[in-house]
């Protein structure tokens, strides 16, 4: 049995499921008492965008979207990040038995990664999983949907055009959620950050892939834009569940980084 290992843990996110669950609690906490959580958990979605950074920074963004998802009939979740640490050309899909976690394994549906393979032409390059913007999704995968499988894909040098038809033929499963990880700007002061980032949430509540290049500067473009031509075939409507930056956890408003989710929901869905 081959495991796709934890490689950030201690380091993104504890290394403990009592932390884990002490932190996810904190945050929960906080969004019952500040947000409409009635009108938040009756979206009805299965395609979210989330953050990767440390917990501490970008935890309680990307708790919002995946306690949302914990809430739908999901049975498999594919988690599509950036590569940081390895240059790749194209998609690498983790062709493992199982995905650690503190919470404990998930299972890889290795079904669907042969399925991938077969049809999109994605490889399995071992050295890009290493990878925290896929990894640090999964804790809060199990925590909130302990029984589902999962597949991770990391891309690097890749078509969004070729990721937004996985995303789609993904998405027909109405037991499937596609979970696209990306930070936003990276390392301005607050007022620039907050003014890059306007145009990638912007473009993504229009729906619209060239504005994302007239400034928006996330390090998971790729995966946006894949995601925001996937919404548009499938008529899917945006919607931002929170927006922070770095400042919010460390005081520092000199060198910033962007945080966003958001959940995307068929219109007749939309009340």
């Amino acid at each position: 049995m081959s495991a796709r290992e934890t490689a950030v843990a201690g380091q993104f996110y504890p290394a403990t499921a009592n932390e884990i669950e002490k932190m996810i609690e904190h945050y929960n906490t906080i969004l019952d008492a500040h947000a409409d959580t009635d009108a938040l958990f009756s979206l009805k979605s299965r395609a979210v965008i989330v953050p990767h950074a440390g917990y501490v920074y970008s935890g309680f963004t990307a708790n919002v979207a995946l306690r949302l998802l914990g809430m739908q009939d999901v049975r498999r979740v594919v988690v599509i990040g950036p590569s940081h640490r390895v240059y790749l050309e194209g998609v690498s899909v983790a062709e493992y038995d199982s995905y650690e976690t503190p919470f404990g394994a998930l299972r890889v549906d290795k079904a669907l990664v042969a399925e991938l393979k077969a049809m999109y032409g994605v490889h399995f390059y071992p050295e890009a999983h290493h990878e925290h913007s896929t990894e640090v999704q999964m804790p809060l995968v199990k925590y909130y949907m302990p029984d589902v499988s999962v597949v991770e894909l990391v891309y690097g040098d890749a078509s969004p055009a070729k990721i937004a038809e996985m995303i789609d033929y993904l998405l027909e499963d109405p037991h499937t959620a596609v979970v696209i990880s990306t930070d936003l700007s990276h390392y301005y002061d607050i007022e620039k950050a907050k003014r890059l980032d306007s145009i990638c949430l912007d473009a993504v509540m229009k729906l619209d892939v060239s504005e994302l290049h007239q400034g928006c500067e996330a390090c998971g473009k790729i995966g946006v834009e894949a995601m925001l031509i996937a919404a548009r075939h499938k008529g899917l409507k945006p919607h931002i569940l929170d927006y922070r930056t770095s400042a919010d956890a460390s005081g520092d408003k000199s060198q910033v980084v962007g945080y966003t989710s958001v959940a995307f929901t068929k219109e007749e869905d939309n009340g």
